[in-house]
């Protein structure tokens, strides 16, 4: 079937010409753009020309250009004559020699050398030092970093309580979370005790409820049994748990042997029955436990910041935070609330060598003491408004330090896969990655977690995944992007070379305070030599003039009375040494009779 469509229209509307007229009309408008803006590269100098009459020409002229063609060829050594075989090494150092001891050869030698010499004096004359980037932006970096927010678990009380302390497990899928609110002024009694363990890919309910007599402030995973925990109260005990064994804790700690105060970190130590573990409160002290024996600790520490062989508990600092490396068994450091840190050695028979460096590292309490996992002796102290990164070979100042932020911070953490990424949380509620190899300024990432402050946050062992515990009880898992998770193969020399660099500019500096130091206070005591001896000569001039004077005045005294004894009577002096003068001659004349 054939579709056929007649058009029809009228004759005088075919082939109409189009009429166009002025019209105050704006249809479009293009604004600048910003993005095109930063493209465009300001030429200076530049020349341009400029005529100032018409070009009244109608016809344009161009020179010849010339054509260029490409072609291939195929280069073999040539230049030898057809006597000289390349193959014989013999003839081409003859013929070498030969050419060489031609005078023409010398000629054109020094001919060539005016062209190079012309191309080296060009390259001398570049300002090497000229900026030209000035006003130019940083560039970007290479691949962007970025998060999202995997799951939230919220506390299951109907009070919220802040979130204290947190825990990965050995096998990374469990999340142990203690709660705990520490304001001293609130009524506890209505508030639940309870700390959970939730598993990573279910945030709906808690896998384990602990119910412990006291509410606990940490509580921290053995990584050799994903069954066994400890964690320290807010009654100063420490109690021992077991996955397996329920809600309640399988022993803890008598009130008399424990601590006085709260207690703010409990690690695991290495030991041949992995039950040992060592707590800090706030009372000063760090005692040694055994999970299988809590009645009685295995050793204590008082943190007194002086160095006596006498420790004092009225004058020791509250431990904050506690650190423990695994592969320095035997050393540990402590965070106090006062802003010191202490490195201790358990070995140590006296306190001294029990407490080897005293470090006075923030304002505020510490709330942060880690280790870098690559550089063990390289570690970071979070406090007041700074992050610092601290070497055992300066022990006066930070080798690295961030900028003061605006508010506190709360905490800090490695990530174990990058050497060169640690992360701060704040009370803002944001969290900041840093990574010293991209930039030392600012962070390469901060992420908005929560309207709350942050109070804790923990990395997992994968790198990818980090823990963070808000004030209202709600504890949230970030993944970070693959670039922030893994060091490429350059990162750990680089890194090195900057600890190393950083390291050896702090002793340099330390050296010349010191130095300093002494030279102001050798001047200060000779200056202190100067007055005393001053001071002594002039108390000795003082005391030369007063018996000068007296002696004056007793021989005008005397001279008086002697011209005139009825108007100026001897004094005392003066009748004592007649009395004597009138004895002596008494005695005299009584000899003289005898005889």
């Amino acid at each position: 079937m054939e579709i056929q469509y007649v058009y029809q229209k009228e004759r005088r509307d075919f082939g109409k010409q189009c009429c166009f007229s002025d019209k105050n009309d704006l249809l479009f408008s293009e604004g600048p753009n910003r993005a095109i803006y930063k493209e465009y590269i300001l030429r200076n100098p530049m020349d341009r020309e400029t005529q100032k009459s018409r070009q009244m020409s109608a016809s344009e002229a161009n020179t010849e250009r010339a054509v260029y063609e490409n072609k291939g060829v195929n280069h073999t050594e040539g230049g030898w004559p057809k006597d000289v075989s390349l193959a014989d090494p013999e003839q081409t150092v003859r013929y070498k020699r030969k050419i060489e001891k031609d005078e023409s050869y010398i000629v054109q030698v020094m001919g060539l050398t005016k062209p190079m010499e012309h191309c080296i004096f060009q390259n001398n004359a570049v300002n090497i030092y000229e900026n030209y980037f000035e006003d130019l932006e940083p560039a970007p970096l290479v691949e962007k970093c970025s998060s999202r927010t995997v799951n939230v678990y919220r506390d299951p009380s109907a009070c919220p309580r802040n979130v204290t302390h947190l825990s990965w497990s050995p096998d990374s899928e469990k999340l142990a979370v203690s709660h705990c609110n520490r304001d001293f002024h609130e009524d506890r009694s209505l508030q639940s005790k309870n700390s959970y363990i939730w598993e990573i890919e279910n945030p709906n309910a808690p896998l384990q409820i602990f119910e412990p007599p006291s509410a606990i402030v940490c509580l921290e995973y053995n990584q050799k049994d994903p069954s066994s925990l400890v964690s320290g109260m807010f009654s100063g005990q420490v109690a021992g748990w077991d996955t397996r064994h329920g809600k309640k804790p399988v022993s803890i700690t008598d009130r008399e042997v424990s601590h006085r105060d709260p207690v703010n970190s409990v690690l695991w130590i290495n030991s041949k029955s992995g039950t040992e573990f060592f707590s800090g409160s706030s009372d000063g002290q760090v005692i040694w436990w055994d999970t299988r024996k809590l009645s009685e600790p295995l050793d204590r520490l008082l943190l007194d910041p002086i160095k006596t062989d006498e420790q004092n508990l009225d004058r020791s600092y509250g431990c904050s935070v506690l650190e423990y490396e695994t592969t320095i068994p035997t050393r540990f450091m402590c965070g106090t609330e006062q802003g010191m840190l202490f490195s201790c050695n358990r070995k140590g028979k006296t306190p001294n060598e029990k407490i080897n460096i005293r470090i006075m590292c923030h304002l505020g309490p510490i709330y942060t003491v880690a280790r870098n996992p690559a550089f063990v002796k390289n570690f970071l102290t979070v406090g007041d408004w700074t992050a610092r990164i601290w070497s055992e070979d300066c022990r006066e100042s930070a080798i690295i330090w961030t900028k003061n932020h605006a508010c506190l911070l709360t905490g800090g953490e490695w990530s174990s896969t990058k050497v060169s990424m640690f992360y701060i949380s704040r009370m803002d509620g944001v969290l900041d990655a840093w990574d010293l190899l991209q930039q030392q300024n600012d962070p390469v990432l901060s992420i908005k977690v929560c309207d709350e402050p942050i109070c804790c946050l923990r990395s997992h062992e994968a790198g990818r995944l980090i823990s963070v515990g808000s004030m209202k009880g709600a504890t949230y898992l970030i993944e970070v992007s693959e670039n922030m998770s893994f060091s490429s193969r350059n990162d750990k020399p680089l890194f090195t070379a900057m600890l190393e660099r950083e390291a050896k500019r702090e002793k340099i500096l330390e050296a010349k305070l010191r130095e300093l130091k002494l030279k102001v206070r050798t001047a200060q005591r000779q200056e202190d030599d100067t007055e005393e001896a001053r001071a002594s000569r002039q108390a000795a001039l003082e005391m030369a003039c007063q018996q000068a004077q007296t002696d004056y005045f007793k021989a005008v005294e005397k001279l008086r009375s002697s011209r005139n004894p009825d108007l100026y009577p001897m004094s005392l002096d003066e009748d004592e040494d007649t009395a004597e003068r009138s004895e002596m001659s008494q005695r005299d004349t009584d000899t003289s009779e005898k005889h």
